[in-house]
């Protein structure tokens, strides 16, 4: 869909299918190439061939953000200003933002389960995992689900599904998988969408790794949108205070993205360290949260 959709329809609302986030994608690119000298909006509708006021248009209408309130949420440098002006503890938040509204809907909409450490060890067999490729606010987004719920969230660039099936698919490799678009697609119409977000009306997900792993996730599901916590703050909570790097790994090896906020995970002093799904991506769902919050 092209850009003209939200200059010539205002009403037409294309968030929810993501065909704006390569544009945005690479808006978020440009900014944080070098953080400490951001480009101004001219600068980067220079750069995107675009005229400023449409960029700003599609930006926003995608983040619910201006670009520069965007970056200023995810940026390093607002992580030390918090940390240090303003006195807050270390990373217990990364952004000033509540507890309540949109945030906290998300949060009681996901409920979870482990499977059996027997199930983790038979490495899915006998377990049968429906796929489906769909588009979402961050790109083309591979779900796998199984009849007890959400098993795997992943994304990708054009031309990377291949390669992101084969990383998802050897996580269980003694499961069937069957590529079955039907199967997801309920869940992917629910995980995006705000108004969805129910108490009452529970999206199911389903953890399947190691105890350490299945710890580390639940932790990351306690996690409130808008909000951000440190790996070392994660290791403190599950009992082990020393384990900040195996921490860091495990959030690493979550398969359920976005919907378990492994983004919402931070490197010490609050770095935006690698992620999965890569680094942008990891910029565009924080500020696409702090957006709706």
């Amino acid at each position: 869909m092209s850009l003209a959709c939200t200059l010539d329809r205002p009403a037409c609302d294309i968030t929810p299918e993501g065909q704006d986030y390569e544009t945005v994608c690479r808006v978020i690119e440009c900014m944080t190439l070098d953080y400490r000298q951001q480009p101004s909006l001219e600068d980067l509708a220079r750069q995107l061939n675009q005229s400023p006021t449409q960029l700003q248009k599609v930006f926003t209408r995608w983040a619910g953000l201006s670009p520069k309130a965007f970056l200023q949420a995810v940026t390093l440098d607002h992580a030390k200003r918090l940390l240090g002006r303003e006195g807050l503890p270390l990373l217990e938040t990364a952004m000033e933002l509540g507890l309540s509204g949109p945030g906290r809907l998300h949060d009681l909409f996901v409920s979870h389960e482990a499977m059996s450490p027997g199930e983790w060890k038979a490495r899915g067999e006998g377990l049968i995992l429906r796929y489906g490729y769909h588009p979402s606010p961050f790109g083309q987004a591979l779900a796998m689900v199984t009849e007890r719920g959400l098993a795997g969230l992943a994304f990708c660039d054009a031309g990377e599904e291949q390669a992101c099936f084969e990383d998802m698919a050897k996580r269980w490799p003694r499961a069937s998988l069957i590529e079955d678009p039907q199967a997801s697609t309920p869940f992917m119409q629910r995980i995006f969408d705000p108004s969805q977000w129910q108490a009452e009306q529970k999206l199911n997900v389903v953890l399947i790794g190691s105890d350490f792993q299945i710890r580390v996730w639940q932790q990351l599901l306690t996690i409130p949108m808008g909000r951000a916590v440190t790996y070392s703050e994660i290791a403190n909570r599950i009992g082990q205070p020393q384990a900040s790097r195996a921490v860091g790994a495990a959030v690493g090896r979550n398969p359920i993205s976005f919907v378990v906020p492994c983004h919402r995970a931070l490197g010490k002093n609050g770095a935006l360290t690698g992620y999965h799904w890569g680094l942008t991506r990891k910029r565009a769902m924080l500020g696409w949260e702090a957006g709706r919050i």
